[in-house]
């Protein structure tokens, strides 16, 4: 963990050690040995949850797990784990064959949970759907239905909970300090992101040798890189399938927006103006070095950025900044992507019945609201009533960045997995990361790169079964 010193208030820093805190925690919780007995321990649910970015959070699912035992007089194990540790332990869960009961993690989405509903592990939970499931918006209940190989048919495969979608934020008082402000930053896309080297060299020319413009993800070992890089995609109309399912990459329009946007989300990088350890980050670096002022800009899924500033209201207000997205390069709107959380319920569960009680509890919009706030809107509902109340409709004038989310949920798009869920394993292998880091590192270039990731992504589609 980098130490954080610039820029950064106090209740900041106390925010931070708190989320390191918890992580070292449950990283102590969590290790192969604990896993192990928590899956011999079947004489009760078993439920495997990703750790919150803030301890209200964690407090919150703990509360809804111990009510619902109250109410249900089940019994049930919550265990919390980071992330990163508990898709490792899934891992070695399945392996062994002794996964939870139930899990939620906040990548299964678009990385796991396509290839186990294809592969028959996950329990069909339609009877826990169908009685709510006019109160769902469509595109929850589109990224919940998967292909079953087995029962050669789509149902819904897991219960969809909240949605994030990918943000920009920037530091107000830095681009202030480099003699700008909100006002100057363009919309159009190529200006846009010749905006942040502006900034920089100004910062550098007044002392702050340290900082760079643009915070964006090339690692192969973070989720946020492709979240991150799907906008670049979306930005060159590069559509990968089609509605039907379809790889359109034999298209040379195709090719060549993959092209454009390789070149484009790694020009920063080889032009000096993007973080150079960005090549090595994890799914929280981003985080940490914007925090740390280490970049000026910085692009993350989910409000996390902010939301662990949420008690110093001069940094969450006024000096974090959430704008949209600039306009493609051919002028028009860029769609937001969104990704639906779900949890999900293993095939081979002998608790099948409680789970799924457990469920239609967890998903009753008051219990649920609850969670969601907890996470201090680091998530947003998929409950169209939840939606409409004030809260997550940003009116409060002292919460720009949830006004901000709520507006780019207006319009959004979802991850090719509801199509096809081959490409769910394109994004569990990364194929996109590998090739930003090639460029960057290795010194391929994007043509290059952009045939080395078709070729390795049509491999995947031909070898789904």
């Amino acid at each position: 963990m980098r130490q954080l010193f610039r820029a950064i208030a106090r209740p900041s820093l106390i925010a931070l050690f708190a989320i390191f805190m918890l992580s070292l925690f449950v990283a102590c919780h969590s290790n192969p040995q604990s896993t192990t007995q928590a899956s011999s321990n079947d004489s009760q649910l078993r439920i495997w949850w990703s750790q919150g970015f803030l301890p209200l959070e964690n407090e919150a699912i703990q509360k809804i797990v111990s009510d619902w035992q109250n109410k249900s007089g089940s019994k049930a194990e919550l265990t919390l784990f980071t992330n990163d540790v508990l898709m490792k332990e899934v891992k070695i869960a399945l392996e062994a064959g002794k996964p939870p009961d139930l899990l939620f993690a906040r990548t299964i989405d678009y990385t796991l949970l396509p290839r186990l509903a294809w592969d028959n592990k996950l329990t069909d939970v339609s009877d826990v759907l169908e009685p709510v499931k006019n109160t769902y918006i469509p595109n929850a209940l589109a990224a919940v239905s998967y292909q079953n190989k087995i029962a050669q048919k789509r149902s819904y495969y897991a219960v969809p909970i909240a949605q994030q979608t990918a943000h920009i934020h920037y530091w107000k008082s830095s681009i202030e300090m480099a003699g700008f402000n909100s006002k100057d930053i363009p919309q159009n896309w190529d200006s846009f992101w010749q905006f942040w080297q502006k900034v920089q060299l100004a910062l550098r020319q007044k002392g702050q040798k340290d900082i760079f413009g643009v915070g964006l993800t090339l690692s192969p070992t973070a989720s946020d890189t492709f979240f991150e890089f799907e906008y670049f995609l979306a930005a060159y109309n590069a559509k990968l399938i089609d509605e039907n399912g379809r790889l359109l990459l034999d298209n040379s329009k195709v090719r060549q927006g993959v092209i454009a946007a390789l070149k484009d989300f790694t020009r920063p990088y080889k032009d000096g103006y993007n973080a150079p350890e960005a090549a090595e980050w994890t799914d929280t670096d981003n985080n940490i070095a914007f925090l740390n002022s280490e970049v000026v800009m910085v692009a993350n899924p989910s409000l996390s950025i902010p939301v662990t500033q949420r008690e110093d209201p001069d940094v969450y207000r006024d000096r974090i900044v959430t704008p949209k997205w600039p306009q493609k390069p051919d002028g028009t709107e860029l769609t937001d992507l969104s990704a639906v959380k779900q949890i999900a319920l293993f095939e081979s569960s002998k608790y099948k019945k409680e789970a799924k009680d457990f469920l239609s509890y967890l998903i009753e919009p008051q219990i649920l609201d609850a969670y969601l706030q907890s996470s201090g809107s680091s998530f947003f509902p998929v409950m169209q009533q939840l939606l409409d109340e004030p809260f997550w409709q940003g009116t409060n004038p002292k919460d720009p960045h949830i006004a901000a989310a709520a507006k780019q949920l207006q319009r959004t798009r979802q991850f090719y997995t509801v199509f096809n869920p081959a490409y769910g394993e394109v994004q569990s292998q990364n194929v996109w990361g590998k090739a930003l880091k090639s460029i960057v590192k290795d010194g391929l270039s994007p043509e290059q790169a952009a045939d080395r990731a078709i070729k390795e992504i049509e491999q995947i589609f031909a070898n789904w079964k």
